[in-house]
């Protein structure tokens, strides 16, 4: 029997509006496929998220269907999605960062 992949399929997003926490990203991305991770990094000044975060997914169909939807529209801000060029093992996570 195969061990479980520990791939992550990882979506990279961008513009999200202030008022968007990690739970309501991964609830948002849920309907794509299984979220596996969500890291909203914030600011340790401002208090507020950056306005970017990564969304790894267990699967790459996941991954697709959320590349594939036209736009991405929460609280009335449209998302940039796109697929996420490094590997999300490789993002360091320090004291600002909030991984879900």
């Amino acid at each position: 029997m195969a061990a479980p992949s520990k791939k992550v399929f990882e979506a990279f997003v961008t513009k999200i509006p202030w008022t968007v926490a990690g739970k309501e990203m991964r609830e948002y991305f849920g309907q794509f496929g299984s979220v596996k991770k969500c890291l909203l990094p914030f600011d340790k000044e401002t208090g507020f998220h950056r306005g970017f975060c990564w969304i790894g997914f267990t699967t790459e169909e996941g991954l697709n269907n959320a590349l594939e939807k036209d736009s991405h529209m929460l609280e009335g801000a449209k998302l940039q999605v796109q697929r996420n060029r490094r590997p999300f093992a490789a993002q360091k996570l320090d004291k600002d960062g909030e991984l879900d």
